[in-house]
């Protein structure tokens, strides 16, 4: 897949109120999971509602670096972006190339798949986002614990090997409840012999969709969503087919725009309940927000006021939206706290903050925020993923213009982050529409 360019920009010019109704589109961290779980059988998976975004696009090149067929159908109408097939061969490779798992932290999920399959396995070492130090000894010793052995792989990463070829059931417990370790041994155990039971689970909204995707495929999981999850291990599983959660991240994208703007927004697919912890804080904030069958509705009116935030593990504040939060309070009335119990290094587009004239001092693990009546435009930098789309929404309340270097990193898990920005009455675009152009070429 053609990467966006590296030059990619967006420009934003400060924004009137909101309206609208946009569709947050189905969740990142869900559907990469998804196309792993296919490696898990043999046959033909279809996957609906998967974003059209760049970290989608490679892990289909992971997927058929190993063997699999990955294609993107013609979307049925403007809120359609078109299932995603995966067609699995009996024999796959189960190689997965450093020169693409180096881009994307999420590709260590094929290597649970591909030992409780295969037998074996060599996956490089994980990238993505800088976030400090994110070490996959989690991920090992849950699967060393169902009978996998690893070493180093000849270039860096890690070669792993099932004797007997059949990992074997056991309990797990985890010493933290990463979602993406929860993922990897859900999809290793559902081929493991015996029962596993995974401990400290993680409960987020991704994990559940996962395990119904699981059970579509003839897989047995009970306990899912909680901190024990229970998993059955099968001879073989099915080729199935799946509708892919909304993003609850991207709608807290919208959520936050309409707050720091003001308007009324509705996400036609947001899902509340996916977000309670978060909503409590928005609305003790000065937002309105009310959840229902067909959505989640916002409405600002008025500025802001602070409150203090703690990132923890779901059903906690999201690490994900503290970028957002960190923007929100920059143009609050008071100060506000917001501490980082998660990763060690996810302050680092504060700078960038700075640079428009928002106040914030990092103590430690938190960020001391003291709201301005406004920010002022400026050349920035996106960081990574989260931090790119905070620094748009700052752009919408700061005097002037506002550019976003090195957008090509929104992409990664935003499916057309400005177009739907601008549906909403945002004043903003792309500098360089050949970025823009490089990931919609690709068909993700």
């Amino acid at each position: 897949m053609p990467e966006p360019s590296p030059c990619s920009q967006v420009v934003v010019r400060p924004s009137g109120p909101l309206r609208g109704v946009v569709r947050a589109g189905g969740a990142k961290n869900s559907a990469l999971k998804l196309m792993a779980a296919c490696l898990l059988a043999e046959g033909r998976f279809v996957l609906r509602n998967v974003p059209r975004i760049t970290d989608v696009g490679l892990m289909a090149e992971v997927l058929r670096a190993m063997g699999a067929e990955v294609v993107r159908q013609e979307p049925s109408g403007p809120d359609d972006p078109g299932d995603l097939v995966v067609t699995v061969p009996a024999a796959l490779e189960p190689v997965a190339p450093m020169s693409l798992v180096a881009k994307m932290r999420a590709s260590i999920v094929v290597l649970g798949p591909l030992l409780a399959r295969c037998g074996w396995a060599v996956v490089g070492m994980p990238g993505g986002d800088d976030f400090g130090e994110r070490p996959i000894d989690l991920h090992l010793e849950g699967l060393a614990a169902m009978g996998a052995r690893f070493e180093t792989a000849e270039g860096g990463g890690v070669a792993g090997t099932v004797p007997g070829r059949r990992l074997q059931g056991t309990t797990i417990r985890l010493a933290y409840p990463s979602h993406t370790v929860t993922d990897n041994l859900l999809m290793a155990a559902t081929l493991a012999e015996g029962t596993t039971v995974i401990e400290n689970a993680a409960r987020e909204p991704e994990v559940q969709d996962l395990a119904a995707f699981l059970e579509a495929m003839g897989a047995e999981v009970r306990g899912a969503g909680t901190s024990r999850v229970v998993v059955r291990g099968a001879r073989a599983l099915r080729g199935a087919s799946h509708r892919v959660v909304p993003d609850r991240v991207v709608t807290a994208t919208f959520l936050a725009a309409v707050g720091m703007a003001g308007g009324e927004v509705r996400v036609a697919d947001g899902r509340l309940a996916h977000m309670e912890m978060l909503v409590r804080k928005l609305r003790a904030m000065g937002l309105e927000v009310e959840g229902d069958a067909e959505g989640i509705w916002a409405a600002g009116r008025r500025r802001l006021r602070s409150v203090d935030v703690s990132t923890l593990p779901y059903p906690g504040v999201a690490t994900d939206y503290k970028p957002f939060i960190v923007a929100m309070l920059s143009v609050a009335e008071g100060v506000g706290i917001v501490t980082e119990n998660l990763f060690s290094g996810r302050f680092r587009y504060v700078e960038e903050l700075r640079r428009m004239g928002a106040d914030v001092r990092i103590e430690g693990h938190h960020a001391v925020v003291r709201g301005v009546p406004r920010l002022q435009g400026a050349r920035v930098r996106a960081t990574d993923l989260r931090a790119g789309a905070a620094l748009v929404l700052a752009g919408l309340v700061a005097e002037g213009q506002t550019v976003v270097l090195d957008a090509q990193h929104v992409d990664r898990g935003y499916d057309d982050l400005v177009g739907k920005l601008r549906s909403l009455g945002a004043p903003v675009w792309r500098e360089h529409p050949e970025g823009e152009l490089a990931v919609a070429e690709a068909g993700w």
